[in-house]
């Protein structure tokens, strides 16, 4: 029973989780300078743990440089187009309904963590995205959640259910009749993989952690953070007057319209053909939708250039870790990171070994197919060693290669710079739920696979 003083001092999972903090506070920097560490801790262990010279290293890295320069842009547009949706008038209606649900902390917790599990499923795009701009107007209706942590528990939602969606990367290679590794596995269909049953119980068991955590995680009132930004900032302002011909077309609501109709009828196609979401169709919904919303061309490019700004990090950080990976995959570090772990493992550890060599690659390769490319014949080697089940060593890898995406923060950058807040606001948070995460997953990966 927690005592008068403790509850003035928030519930024991928030005074345990203000260790991650103060760590963030005193030792996590802005998430460009970050990503610059991250690339100097590669220089120093490519140079000591592989043959590369420094030449080799640098060149390494330029030429990862521009292997994320169309994922760069990919996420600097869909930032902007998001922003503007979420940010419009018509949304705010939408949205402000939905969060005037809950009426308390733990039905605005349970909603948005339902929302961003059901919707990172669907797309990781879509809950990277939305699960922010619903904790928005959540913050702004019940003022005894508290933002950062909010932001944190939608980003874990997307993280955690990855490894049992049928679209994520190494599901979708495996799958492939003809992936580089058919004649080791032969074709691995998604019921062996994504909907594996030691995947879809762990995924079961962190989505009741991350649950259990966001709720139990309670702040005293002094020290709540809501969202204090405003939501809806691009204003629909008078109508311009239509003096020139020039002023007719920038004001024209046919030509938006037009388009619009365009976008809606080939939606429709899309999924009548039987095609799935990808990163590039959520973009192209949102674009339509934005053309939608602003109704005219001269709004819809002025909330363009009002939301650029949300983008900057994005555009500038994504290479620097295009690089990282760059130097990870062309000295041979990522298996020599990888493979120095799994030599350690046993017949009982062999799933945990793979989870934990995956979750340490991952800080420095945060591309799912890329680091199964490298990483994968180490996996399948060491499993046929220990006879181990193929399919629960991917769903191993694959739980370790998204967890740490709690620690190093490529992915939640587009959501921090939606709500305007900084990375180590988030980032304690993020490490707690990753800490309690592991804790769970090191204790299924060992006892699991000996029941099922």
């Amino acid at each position: 029973m927690e005592t008068a003083k403790n509850m003035d001092r928030g519930s024991f999972l928030w005074r345990f989780s203000k260790n991650f903090n103060f760590a963030a506070d005193k030792l996590i920097p802005e998430s460009f300078v970050f990503a610059l560490i991250l690339t100097a801790i590669v220089f120093v262990l490519a140079f000591f743990l592989t043959s590369s010279g420094p030449m080799a290293i640098i060149s390494a890295w330029y030429g990862g440089l521009w292997s994320m320069i169309a994922f760069a842009f990919q996420m600097t547009i869909m930032v902007v187009l998001t922003s503007m949706a979420a940010k419009s008038p018509q949304m705010e209606k939408i949205l402000s309904s939905i969060a005037s649900a809950p009426k308390s902390a733990v039905g605005a917790y349970v909603i948005l963590i339902v929302f961003a599990t059901v919707a990172s499923w669907i797309n990781w795009a879509f809950g990277t995205i939305l699960s922010p701009v619903l904790a928005m107007y959540l913050s702004k209706n019940i003022k005894r959640v508290h933002f950062p942590l909010m932001i944190a528990a939608g980003y874990a939602c997307m993280v955690m259910v990855q490894p049992i969606c049928p679209s994520i990367s190494a599901v979708a290679l495996l799958a492939s009749p003809d992936h580089f590794m058919i004649d080791e596995l032969g074709v691995m269909p998604v019921s062996e993989t994504a909907f594996n049953p030691l995947g879809l119980i762990m995924v079961g068991i962190l989505f009741l952690v991350t649950l259990f955590v966001t709720i139990k995680t309670t702040p005293p009132e002094k020290e709540v953070i809501s969202f204090e930004g405003e939501i809806n900032l691009t204003k629909e302002g008078e109508e311009e007057p239509n003096e020139t011909i020039a002023d007719k077309m920038n004001n024209s609501r046919i030509a938006l319209g037009v388009f619009s109709l365009i976008g809606l009828i080939y939606i429709v196609y899309h999924f009548a053909t039987g095609n799935g979401l990808s990163l590039n169709f959520i973009i192209f919904i949102f674009l339509i939708a934005d053309l939608i919303l602003y109704k005219t061309p001269k709004k819809f490019v002025d909330a363009v250039k009002h939301n650029m700004v949300l983008a900057a990090n994005v555009m500038i950080q994504f290479p620097f870790y295009g690089g990282i990976m760059g130097v990870m995959a062309k000295t041979g570090l990522t298996g020599v990171l990888a493979n120095g772990l799994i030599v350690m493992a046993s017949e009982t550890t062999i799933y945990w070994a793979s989870y934990v060599s995956a979750s340490i690659v991952n800080l420095f390769v945060p591309s799912q197919g890329g680091q199964w490319i490298v990483q994968g014949p180490i996996l399948v080697e060491a499993a046929k060693a220990f006879d181990a089940h193929m399919p629960s060593i991917v769903t191993a890898f694959m739980l370790g290669d998204e967890a740490t995406n709690l620690i190093q923060p490529l992915y939640i950058i587009p959501a921090l710079a939606l709500v305007d807040i900084e990375l180590k606001k988030v980032w304690g948070f993020m490490a707690f739920i990753w800490f309690m995460w592991f804790v769970a997953t090191s204790i299924g990966l060992i006892v699991l696979p000996m029941i099922l």
